[in-house]
Formats: C-alpha cells, sequence, structure tokens
C-alpha cells in the first residue's frame, strides 16, 4: 500500500512507485486469478496524444512528485495493468479521483440500466446545444452560431474515429473492469464521514456493499450514484474491457 504519509521512501506513492506496484500487481497473473487496484487521489487531463479520447484529453493521476515526474496518463494505465493480463484474469480496479470516468482507458461503459452506452459526446454535444442557446437569448449571436457549428464538426468528425481506434487498441480477453468516481468532466469530492476523511466514491462503495453484499453490478452501480446523489451531482462510472453482463453478481 502505498500512503502520502509514510516514512518508508519505497511506499510513498510517487510516479516511479505507483508504475512499480502496478506492474507488481499484474505480474505472472495467470487465468482465475482475481487482482484488485485501488487508487484514491488527485485527478486531471492532459492533451491527447494517439487519438483515442473522444473529448480530445487523456485522464491522469497524480503521484506526489508529478511536478517533476509527470502525471500517470490513462494509456499508460491500461498498458501496465490490462494488456499483460490473459484470458480468465479478472482485474477490479476503483479510481475515486477527478476526471475518471474512462481513466482506466477500458472501451465499453455502462448505464445504470445495465447497456453498454454510446459515446459521451454526443450527450456532451446536447449541453452545447443548450449554452449555445442561452448565448442567443443573451444576444450574442455570433457565439451561438460559432459554438453550433464547433460542437457539429466536434460531434461528427471525432466521435466514431476515437471510438473505433479505442475499440481496436483496448479491448482485452481479460475481465478488467473499472469503477470510476465520476464522468471524465466531472470532479470527485472529498468528504468526512463517521469522523474519517475519505473519498465520497470510496466510501458510497463500502457502504452499498455492506449493506448488501450480493448484488449486481448493475444494481451495485445504482445504489453507489444513489447513495452519492444525496449530497454530490457525481456520477460513477462502470467499465470494461470487453462487454459483460451487468446481471451478474459483483465478485472481485
Amino acid at each position: 500500500m502505498l500512503t502520502d504519509d509514510s516514512s518508508h521512501p519505497a511506499q510513498i506513492p510517487t510516479r516511479a512507485n505507483i508504475i512499480r506496484a502496478m506492474q507488481w500487481l499484474v505480474r505472472d497473473a495467470h487465468p482465475d486469478d482475481s487482482l484488485f487496484f485501488h487508487y484514491s487521489g488527485h485527478g486531471g487531463q492532459a492533451k491527447d496524444e494517439d487519438g483515442d479520447e473522444e473529448d480530445g484529453y487523456d485522464e491522469t493521476i497524480f503521484p506526489v512528485d508529478f511536478q517533476t515526474s509527470g502525471q500517470i496518463v490513462d494509456d499508460e494505465l491500461f498498458f501496465t495493468m490490462v494488456k499483460p493480463l490473459p484470458a480468465g484474469c479478472r482485474l477490479t480496479s476503483i479510481f475515486d479521483s477527478c476526471h475518471s470516468g474512462s481513466v482506466l482507458d477500458l472501451p465499453y461503459m455502462y448505464s445504470t440500466e445495465g447497456k453498454i452506452k454510446e459515446p459521451n459526446l454526443l450527450a456532451e454535444a446536447g449541453q452545447g446545444l443548450l449554452q449555445s442557446g442561452m448565448a442567443y437569448v443573451r444576444g450574442d449571436r455570433m457565439g451561438a452560431i460559432t459554438g453550433l457549428v464547433g460542437l457539429v464538426k466536434q460531434a461528427v468528425n471525432t466521435n466514431s474515429r476515437a471510438e473505433q481506434y479505442a475499440k481496436q487498441t483496448r479491448t482485452s480477453p481479460a475481465d478488467a473492469i473499472s469503477w470510476s468516481g465520476c464522468k471524465d468532466n466531472q470532479t470527485s469530492a472529498d468528504t468526512v464521514e463517521v469522523g474519517q476523511s475519505t473519498g465520497a466514491m470510496s466510501f458510497a462503495f463500502i457502504d452499498a456493499l455492506s449493506k448488501n453484499p450480493h448484488q449486481t453490478y448493475q444494481q451495485l452501480l445504482v445504489n453507489i450514484r444513489e447513495t452519492l446523489s444525496r449530497k454530490y451531482s457525481q456520477k460513477p462510472q462502470l467499465s470494461s474491457s470487453h462487454p459483460m453482463d451487468t446481471n451478474v453478481l459483483f465478485i472481485c
């Protein structure tokens, strides 16, 4: 376990230590192995360099030495932890961090109905249409027109290419599953529960499982979101390396 307050140099979450720990986790993994990874910390976004992101940004996590060693981007997380895994091996990961929706770069994301979501870009474009409409109401006609043109170009040109590239390069025969604290364009809250500082997503995940250890992936996603919705606007996400049946019981 790596923690900010550790006095042991090898247990501080530096970039090198995090990468080393991920490599250790998946090294010599076999079919029927069950692996678990949990990250609770700062998250961000960086410009996408390989064209696999619908919104043009990679999601990142922050080591304590990110200012000198850099952030860890989703591409690196995928190729370090998911790509080496054999078929039949399960990796369950939890990312309790800002902008973490697709931080493990898994191509299949699920709705609370248990169905694979369509790419998010058109939904985000809908929000942009609303903003453009508000600009028109304010009298900013040029701003509204510019916004609409940009949204159409972004939705039509970027979406299909990024989706196809992601599915070509980010699928895996292993059962890699990621739970994340929010959508890519959202932040994840810190909170204090039962007198202890924690991430809101981490608390909601434990709370939901404590109340019912035997629930499906779909039910768990719904219950985590319900717990968080009482105080926060963030919407946890569930994604996988290949299509999965979300009606099976959650196992880790």
